[in-house]
């Protein structure tokens, strides 16, 4: 068995390779450039960069497995970068990570594994999957505060089957135990939180440089409409935020709405910003799709807990009422269904106007 190893130049997919190594597969080693600097070298600074790719290489040559560097520039600023710009200036909050594991990443790789005769292909994801009477699932993670199952809900059976999660079932703490063991460079490198293209860790430095039009002054209004305050630009801001509204009031105030064509932003307190739903677009599921009326728990934001809602099928959309009433979800981020442990599917979540 052949095994193509997603390789970023982290701990995870380090020890992900020498895992499958360890069950007896033949192994290849690849990293995506996915993104350059003017001079058209990998950055650095960021994530993915040159020197992460150095570590990668380097890990790949102590395993002693061939490894590559493959370009996918084009592909990822077209499906990734452009649609992240654009979706900050309507107003959106976009997950570049997601759209580049749905457009880029899985697909260029699944693409690949078959090209180089490979069986399966293999990520550094802290997620499982696993087959059950004939159907594969998605299934959280072991460690549960490194879980990424919410990043990969758009695999479907056809992907399922021939991608493998190993380090999945490890603790982190085990994982960087595993690859100290083995001596690997990377057993203490920190994890990277970073968007690879923003190489200055600030989004909206990206967007200024890129798109100056997104610096457009406009007014800072209260639940009644009323001016009080103003910004920088619209694209500043993400619903649900609290800091940096140049807003002093006395008690807490975030973002409940955002309105790019006419350069506002709306704040409230925190009741102002709980819903009781959330409708959303381009729905997909890991395997057999859910029903008007059924119960499930979903997820929100990367970083919060599934919560108990309905789903209710709405022309093309689909409307998740939840069961206790929720801060607002950001229009552009995903909501991804749980059963349990195991991952349902998930879409995009629109902007109700």
């Amino acid at each position: 068995m052949r095994a193509l190893v997603a390789m970023s130049g982290g701990v995870d997919s380090s020890v992900a390779a020498a895992l499958m190594l360890e069950q007896g597969y033949e192994v290849v080693g690849v990293t995506l450039k996915q993104w350059e600097g003017p001079d058209g070298a990998m950055p650095v600074s960021g994530c993915c960069t040159l020197s992460d790719a150095e570590d990668a290489r380097r890990v790949a040559a102590q395993l002693d497995i061939p490894y590559y560097v493959l370009d996918y520039v084009e592909e990822f600023t077209e499906a990734v970068v452009e649609p992240f710009a654009a979706g900050y200036l309507e107003g959106l909050t976009p997950n570049p990570c997601i759209e580049c594991n749905r457009k880029v990443r899985f697909t260029a790789l699944l693409e690949r594994t078959e090209a180089l005769g490979c069986d399966v292909l293999v990520t550094g994801h802290h997620a499982r999957v696993e087959l059950a009477d004939g159907v594969w699932r998605l299934r959280r993670a072991v460690d549960g505060t490194k879980d990424q199952s919410y990043v990969l809900h758009m695999l479907d059976q056809e992907a399922l089957a021939r991608v493998r999660l190993p380090v999945g079932e490890m603790t982190k703490v085990d994982v960087r135990a595993y690859a100290g063991e083995l001596g690997l460079r990377t057993a203490d490198k920190p994890d990277s939180q970073d968007i690879c293209f923003v190489t200055s860790g600030d989004y909206r430095d990206f967007l200024r440089d890129r798109f100056p039009d997104v610096a457009t002054q406009g007014d800072v209004l209260d639940m009644g409409g009323n001016v009080v305050g103003h910004h920088d630009g619209t694209a500043s801001f993400t619903i649900g935020q609290r800091k940096g509204l140049g807003v002093a009031v006395g008690e807490p105030r975030y973002v409940v709405d955002i309105e790019p064509r006419e350069q506002t932003i709306t704040i409230g307190t925190y009741e102002d910003l709980l819903v009781g739903h959330c409708v959303v677009d381009d729905l997909v599921f890991t395997h057999e799709p859910i029903c008007d009326g059924d119960h499930v728990d979903v997820k929100v934001r990367y970083r919060s807990e599934p919560v108990p809602a309905t789903a209710h099928r709405v022309d093309d959309l689909w409307q998740f009422d939840f069961v206790d009433r929720q801060p607002k979800p950001a229009p552009g981020q995903t909501l991804v269904m749980y059963d349990g442990e195991y991952v349902l599917g998930g879409g995009t979540i629109i902007a109700e106007r």
